[in-house]
């Protein structure tokens, strides 16, 4: 039968690691913590842990065994505090950072119907195109697209969007329909970034692969400006399908290269920790991920 004191001993051994360490963290005498980790051994039937004078270290199957245990803690951790907070009403203040292009899409909207439906949490919501510091700045979460840079934040992948090639009847009318990817380098082109004005994208279709570098006749850090740009009728547009219902609707943009696709987007709620959500930062990814519209 599965010990839980004794698993989670274990695990603040090996975080600790010291039976020393351990004992103080546990409120236990040494001599407790060493005889059940003896006896947990013996159960098994293997070695977990090396043992010196000073300190402890993780045998192979110790570690396996290990990883296992921590995700054990972990969970039953995190229901714990989950029964808790469960109980308190989500209030006080969400600071949120989030691109600016998502404010006129649909985060006014899904935020205005959050705040209805939880009257005791402010909201202090901040667009910026840059990658603000969570932890330096004082931010509860971000809300970001594409691929996220390693790092010691948590992701929730709210949904995804997918980058399609789009351009104005006028400007296609003018520079004639591409075949390929490929084609794409003899046209003007509108780019979406930062400083770079030559962007290599990978295109998938029936044919293959098609890795080609663009180079921007214009580039801007605003996908908004970038479609308003392409509608004008002055190049090729990588756009979020999303962001071009109404203009594919009224025919000021048109879809080409659709036997071609980009990789997918993926959008998520980024948060420095998933230990000691309060309620109000669990509700409102929560209530994201059920009501954003991709």
């Amino acid at each position: 039968m599965i010990d839980f004191n004794e698993i989670t001993l274990f695990t603040k051994v090996v975080e600790a690691g010291s039976f020393t360490g351990a004992a103080r963290l546990l409120g236990l005498p040494k001599s407790t913590v060493s005889r059940k980790i003896s006896q947990m051994e013996a159960r098994l039937g293997v070695r977990l842990l090396q043992r010196t004078t000073r300190s402890v270290k993780l045998t192979e199957l110790g570690a396996a065994h290990y990883e296992r245990c921590a995700r054990i803690v972990a969970d039953a951790e995190e229901a714990e505090r989950a029964i808790h907070e469960g109980a308190e009403t989500p209030r006080g203040l969400l600071r949120v950072s989030a691109p600016v292009e998502m404010a006129g899409e649909f985060l006014s909207e899904l935020i205005s119907e959050f705040l209805k439906a939880h009257p005791e949490i402010e909201m202090e919501l901040d667009l910026s195109s840059r990658f603000v510091d969570l932890v330096e700045e004082g931010f509860d979460l971000a809300i970001r697209a594409g691929q996220l840079p390693d790092s010691s934040l948590v992701a929730r992948r709210l949904g995804q969007d997918r980058f399609e090639v789009f351009v104005s009847p006028e400007y296609l009318e003018q520079s004639g329909t591409p075949a390929s990817p490929h084609d794409l380098k003899a046209r003007a082109c509108i780019l979406y970034g930062q400083g770079r004005r030559k962007q290599t994208f990978r295109f998938s279709g029936a044919a293959g692969l098609a890795s080609v570098t663009l180079h921007g006749r214009f580039l801007v850090n605003n996908l908004h400006v970038a479609r308003d740009i392409a509608v004008a009728g002055l190049g090729f547009a990588l756009l979020p399908t999303h962001m071009c219902t109404q203009e594919l609707a009224t025919g000021r943009l048109v879809r080409v290269l659709q036997g071609w696709a980009l990789p997918e987007s993926g959008i998520y709620a980024v948060y420095p920790s998933p230990r000691h959500l309060t309620p109000k930062v669990r509700t409102f990814i929560d209530f994201l991920s059920g009501n954003a519209p991709f």
